[in-house]
């Protein structure tokens, strides 16, 4: 028999967490809005602290016997520590700051919801199937998280280079360049969309184990998620569509993703 529970207490290494993520989002947006690109260093730095400490609270939570598949609230503090690890991984090639700026906030928030927000009632008996559905649709969402940070920076660059704007900041820091920004949001999309598939088949199975219908408004918004995804990958490997308009194709899916998150969570922690 499974002894897993549904959640604990948040630990003090979250605290620690949730103050660090905090310090490196307002150092983040504080430089991209006051133009000192020399900050962004220690941002990055405050960041990576913020994500060993988060790493520390995903291990006692297991210590716990809390899954981080154990529900969709669990599996978004899961999805805020891949972001931040994704983003300080790519970061070691690139430098990336702007997508700092963009994604340290999303990585606070999701955590700050997923720990700080009721447990609410358990979704049933949690299967094998769906444990697999839920790591698989994080791991997904995350990839097109990071996806879709580059694709808006691609999109503020290439705005600033059609308006001259040199002095602007994202040109001073010289991160990426517009085609290694929309080559990279490529290969992370084509990375994300086959986990995010093996999700979508696997919910629908979970769905049908469980015999409930397709009529929650999560499951069409997932289908409208992989739609999305699977029209992206489509235009880009078959028709040869780059830059904007994949960009914006990008982050309308990563929307609709973020809805299916929304959804989820606000049922699992709300309902009844």
């Amino acid at each position: 028999m499974d002894d897993r529970l549904l959640s604990v207490a948040p630990s003090p290494a979250f605290w620690v967490a949730v103050v660090l993520y905090g310090v490196a989002s307002i150092g983040f947006l504080i430089t991209f809005l006051q133009n000192r690109p020399a900050w962004f260093g220690a941002a990055r730095v405050v960041l990576l602290l913020g994500f060993v400490a988060h790493g520390f609270d995903i291990g006692w939570r297991g210590v716990e016997r809390v899954h981080p598949a154990a529900s969709v609230r669990e599996a978004l503090g899961f999805l805020a520590w891949i972001i931040a690890g994704g983003y300080l991984l790519a970061a070691i090639r690139y430098r990336l700051d702007l997508a700092g700026a963009i994604l340290a906030p999303i990585v606070l928030g999701v955590l700050a919801a997923a720990r700080l927000s009721p447990p609410g009632t358990p979704p049933g008996e949690l299967t094998l199937l769906g444990r697999i559905h839920i790591s698989l649709a994080t791991v997904g969402v995350a990839v097109f998280a990071l996806a879709s940070a580059l694709s808006a920076i691609y999109l503020l660059e290439e705005r600033n280079l059609k308006k001259k704007k040199f002095d602007n900041l994202s040109f001073k820091l010289q991160d990426a360049p517009l085609e290694a920004l929309d080559r990279m949001s490529q290969r992370l999309v084509l990375a994300g969309f086959p986990v995010f598939t093996a999700a979508v088949v696997l919910g629908i199975a979970w769905v049908v184990q469980r015999h409930e219908t397709m009529l929650r408004p999560e499951y069409p918004v997932a289908i409208i998620t992989w739609l999305t995804y699977a029209a992206l990958v489509a235009v880009r490997l078959g028709l040869g569509w780059r830059g904007r308009r994949t960009a914006y194709l990008s982050l309308a899916g990563f929307g609709s993703a973020l809805l299916v998150l929304v959804i989820y969570f606000l049922r699992r922690a709300f309902e009844g």
